[in-house]
């Protein structure tokens, strides 16, 4: 839905207002991006683009801009920031609003403005009279994450534009690479588009030469050693955690935090419940769910909860002083390769 409405602003498909509502930021500043870009030449957009911030300014000013003719052009925009009449959340208001005159335009909007809600709220309060009457006149997109089918045809889309190839492999790498964390996605994919150049191919070997691990990205890789038997190429990756300066009981935090995380989804998902909704319960990335799926399998529940005693037991053996911290992990690491 999101990289739909993306494309229907490129192609300048526009409708008259739209409400753009979730959590996740990088969406909501890159579709205010794509509204500046797309909508108003750049010579007009001193005289015809404006943004509102509800917690500072009424919002009859911004409709009042909203029904100004557009300046030696033909469109407006009018971006409509915080606009906390339309949430749950509870907070002390700066601004009164009265809320009339805004309920008037949506019901007859400029055929000149595009007047674009940015509500950075998990949800909107369904109860209010303003927001089931933008529901039912208004293009109300939610902006809480991208599904991972989405987020992959947007970084195809991003190769597309700089004239750029991108195969699947390297995409699973990518993907993989940043736990599916689209800023990050969106400043990597510059720079392989750049490294490779217009007209050639992103390849898997592009991606790990180019994108950076992260701790939790190679303490993912450790445990999926440990499980595949693979000692030598576990040793080998923490010692070089460790050459690079990573605390011990950090890495045991991030595998304990793994192997909860491989328990509950192993739970949730014997109870009926879908990798999309064990996301939403857990409150992890989608992507974090299916790959913690497939490792989970590997183990029996009497398994999982052995292991998380056994970090348990580390935990406090390094908090304790009671062994060099370094030798409680690779003592942990060599119990689980004779099990």
């Amino acid at each position: 839905m999101i990289v739909k409405i993306w494309n229907e602003l490129k192609h300048k498909n526009f409708k008259p207002i739209y409400v753009f509502y979730g959590k996740e930021t990088f969406l909501l500043s890159e579709t205010v991006r794509l509204l500046q870009e797309h909508t108003i030449p750049e010579e007009e957009r001193d005289f015809n683009f404006s943004m509102f911030d509800m917690e500072e300014t009424e919002i009859d000013t911004a409709i009042e801009d909203a029904e100004t003719l557009p300046f030696m052009g033909e469109k407006r925009v009018v971006v409509i920031k915080n606009p906390y009449f339309l949430s749950t959340e509870k907070k002390k208001e700066k601004v009164e609003h009265h809320l009339e005159k805004f309920e008037r335009y949506i019901e007859e909007p400029s055929p000149f403005t595009i007047l674009a809600l940015i509500a950075p709220y998990e949800k909107l309060d369904e109860r209010k009279k303003i927001t089931k009457l933008l529901k039912k006149k208004a293009n109300v997109v939610e902006m809480n994450e991208l599904s991972e089918s989405e987020t992959i045809a947007w970084m195809n889309e991003l190769a597309r534009q700089e004239d750029v190839l991108i195969e699947q492999s390297a995409i699973d790498q990518l993907f993989a690479l940043t736990s599916g964390n689209l800023m990050i996605i969106s400043s990597e994919m510059k720079k392989l588009c750049t490294y490779v150049g217009k007209g050639n191919t992103i390849t898997e070997e592009d991606v790990k030469k180019l994108v950076a691990r992260t701790l939790e990205q190679n303490i993912f890789e450790l445990i999926d050693y440990v499980i595949q038997k693979k000692k030598e190429k576990a040793l080998e990756l923490f010692y070089h955690l460790l050459k690079m300066n990573e605390e011990p009981i950090k890495i045991l935090n991030l595998m304990a935090s793994q192997f909860r995380l491989l328990y509950q989804v192993k739970q949730l998902g014997a109870s009926g419940y879908t990798q999309p909704q064990i996301a939403s319960i857990l409150k992890v990335h989608p992507y974090r769910v299916k790959l913690a799926y497939k490792q989970a399998k590997m183990f029996q529940d009497h398994e999982l909860t052995s292991i998380i005693q056994q970090l348990a037991e580390a935990d406090f053996e390094m908090k304790a002083g009671k062994m060099d911290k370094q030798l409680v992990l690779e003592l942990l690491l060599m119990k689980r390769f004779q099990t």
